[in-house]
This record gives C-alpha cells, structure tokens and sequence, in this order.
C-alpha cells in the first residue's frame, strides 16, 4: 500500500477557501487512481493457457484520498464564513480563518503579526512570509509596525485594526488600499521577489492598458500574535 501524507505549516492553510489548495485541487485526479498488476502463474500440462491463468491484483492507493485531506471544514472557531467588507477601510475584505481571543489594538499600538503574502495578477504568487524568516535559532521573525503610522500599506492597518490578538485573517486589498509606492511596508526581503512584485503592481505599459484596477490586488493572511500599548 502506498500512503499519502499531508502537512501544511500552519493550521489554518488546511483552510478549503485557500489559494494554493484550490491551486492543487484543481489539479488533482477527480478519484484516487486503481493500479492494476498482473502476475503469471506457473503453466503445467493439465493447466489452462497462460492468459487464462494469470491472477489479477488490486493495489489500492491509501483509503484517505488526498482532495479529502484538503478540504477538511473550516474551523469551528472562526467567526465567518464569507468575507465581509471591513467598515472604513476603502474596499478591503475580509475572512476571519481564526477568532482571536486577545486584545483589540488602537493608533499608537505596537503590534506584531505574521503573514503570507500573495499576488492576484500573478496566480496567487506568495511573494513574502514571515515564516520564511528566520532568526538564529530558526523560529520564524514576526513583523513588527506601529498601527497607524502610514508605514504600512494601508489594507494590512485596516485588517489589524479590527483583530484581537490570536486570531487569524485572510483579507482581499484592492491596488488603492495596497503598495502605492516601493517603500510602504512590508518589503520582501529577497532582491527577486521584491523585484518581480513591484514591476507587476507599477508595469506602465498595462497600467497604460486601464489594468490599474487589478495588477495591485494583494491577499494576505495575517495572525496577529501580540500588541504593545
């Protein structure tokens, strides 16, 4: 028997809304694939022909199927099911993966989150995560922003405002509320990525094309992990 493992790093990208499952399911078989084998028995005199005498093996792949292991139920702890637009934040929606059971920040809060970051134009392209950066004893670094300081792009202010802390969103941030220029945080720390991020969002020939509108549409899943008053 051959068994199929599954592990994603954080729990709530077993999530079914998630981009890089739908990415996957798409194409995964539509059922776990039968093997067929065949194997010939020895031919005496008083045997049948050989054809006739081969057994025929069943290999089943393992009994849970991979579409099944990814698209286990939304937490029960989430407090939506359908994104939401975010009340003054320019068009920013919302999916609540995680309730959060903390604090609420204000202005002024230091907060720390983490989050992975992907591109609409480009296929859900992830372009950065915290839990890609390391510090020496290799746990990941979270980001650390002052809420409110216009540092940050202002769909991730939007998002945060509104969290308590243990709790996990995926927000939608349309090109007004995302990057409007290179130095709003949070930067991509690899020279490649950050490259091939910001000739997407700022290409002037498409956006001479009237594909403003959509080449800045950012996802990001944000946890945030704790707040400084």
């Amino acid at each position: 028997m051959v068994v199929v493992h599954s592990h994603a790093s954080s729990p709530y990208l077993r999530d079914p809304h998630h981009t890089a499952l739908h990415y996957l399911l798409r194409r995964a078989p539509p059922s776990p694939p039968i093997i067929y084998a065949t194997s010939p028995q020895p031919l005496s005199s008083s045997s049948p022909s050989a054809a006739s005498t081969r057994r025929t093996l069943l290999v089943s792949i393992a009994t849970t199927s991979f579409s099944s292991l990814i698209l286990s139920p939304p937490s029960k702890s989430a407090t939506n099911t359908e994104f939401f637009d975010l009340p003054n934040s320019g068009g920013v929606k919302a999916l609540d993966l995680r309730a959060g059971t903390g604090a609420t920040p204000v202005d002024g809060d230091q907060v720390a989150i983490h989050y992975y970051g992907r591109l609409a134009a480009k296929q859900g392209w992830r372009f950065d995560s915290t839990y890609d950066h390391k510090d020496s004893t290799g746990e990941p670094i979270p980001f650390v922003f002052t809420l409110g300081s216009g540092k940050v792009i202002s769909g991730i202010e939007s998002a945060v405002r509104s969290m308590q802390v243990g709790g996990t969103r995926r927000v939608i941030i349309p090109p007004s509320q995302g990057y409007q220029n290179t130095s709003q945080e949070p930067i991509p720390p690899n020279f490649f990525d950050r490259q091939r991020l910001f000739t997407t969002i700022f290409n002037p020939t498409r956006l001479g094309n009237g594909e403003g509108s959509t080449l800045g549409t950012l996802i990001f899943d944000i946890e945030l992990i704790s707040i400084r008053h």
